[in-house]
C-alpha cells in the first residue's frame, strides 16, 4: 500500500496530523482544534474530517460531545498497523523492539512446538522455499524481508491452528519493521538459525523445534540490537 502522502490531499492531511501525533509534538490527552488546523493546512472541512475519520480508526484520535477531538493515549494505537509503523519511521524505537521481542517468545516457540506435530509434505515444501529464498537473497534487503516474513508465515501455516495463525497476520506488520531495519545494512547470514528449526520440524521433534526457535530469537534480538547501534 502506497504512504498516505501520495494519496493527494486527502492523503498529505493524514499523514501530516499523524507524525505530529506519532512524533509526539501532539501528544496523547491534546485538544485538537479542527478549526485552526483546517486553516493552517488550508484544506477543507470534508478532507479534514475524512482524515480524522482515518485517524480514528487507527486508534490515534477520538471525539467526544463536549470534548471535541482528541489524542488517544498510546495503549489505544494499533502500533501493528502499517500506517502507524510507517509514520514512526524513520526510528524504530527500543520500546518497540523489546515489546515485538516478548510477543514473539509468547507466540513462535510454540507455534514451531505444533508445527513439528501437525506438520504436511505441503508444510515442509513452503518451509523450505522460503529458505532458498532466503539463501538467495543475500544482502539485498528487500528480498530478504521478503524471505523472512514467507518463513515466519509458512511456520505458523504449519502449525494448523486458525487463532494462531491470526495472530501471525498481526505481528507481519511488526515483523516486516524490524526486518527492514536490521537488513537495511551488513547482516549475519539468518539461513543456519532458521534451518534449524526447519530441521527439528522435519523430524517431528516439538522439543527440539521449541528450543531452536528460541534460539532463532536470541539471535534475532543480537541482529536488532547491532543494528540500532
Amino acid at each position: 500500500m502506497a504512504p498516505y502522502s501520495t494519496r493527494g490531499v486527502h492523503g498529505q492531511t493524514v499523514e501530516t496530523i499523524a507524525r505530529r501525533i506519532v512524533g509526539g509534538s501532539v501528544p496523547p490527552g491534546t485538544i485538537i482544534d479542527t478549526a485552526a488546523l483546517q486553516q493552517e493546512l488550508d484544506v477543507s472541512l470534508t478532507v479534514l474530517r475524512e482524515a480524522m475519520r482515518v485517524l480514528s480508526a487507527k486508534g490515534l484520535v477520538d471525539a467526544r460531545p463536549k470534548r471535541g477531538t482528541f489524542v488517544r493515549p498510546r495503549s489505544d494505537w494499533n502500533l501493528l498497523d502499517g500506517d502507524v509503523l510507517h509514520w514512526q519511521a524513520p526510528v524504530v524505537s527500543d520500546q518497540f523492539l523489546a515489546e515485538l521481542g516478548e510477543v514473539r517468545a509468547a507466540l513462535e516457540p510454540s507455534c514451531a512446538q505444533l508445527a513439528a506435530s501437525r506438520r504436511t509434505d505441503e508444510d515442509l515444501a513452503a518451509l523450505d522455499a522460503a529458505l532458498e529464498a532466503m539463501t538467495a537473497a543475500g544482502q539485498d534487503p528487500d528480498l530478504a524481508v521478503a524471505a523472512d516474513l514467507s518463513y515466519h508465515r509458512a511456520l505458523f501455516v504449519a502449525s494448523h491452528n486458525d487463532l494462531m495463525l491470526r495472530l501471525e497476520m498481526v505481528l507481519q506488520a511488526g515483523l516486516a519493521r524490524r526486518d527492514q531495519m536490521v537488513h537495511s545494512g551488513p547482516a549475519a547470514d539468518p539461513v543456519p538459525v532458521h534451518r534449524a528449526v526447519v530441521e527439528a520440524i522435519r523430524d517431528a521433534d516439538p522439543d527440539r523445534a521449541q528450543t531452536a526457535m528460541r534460539h532463532l530469537l536470541d539471535v534475532a534480538a543480537q541482529d536488532a540490537a547491532a543494528a540500532r547501534s
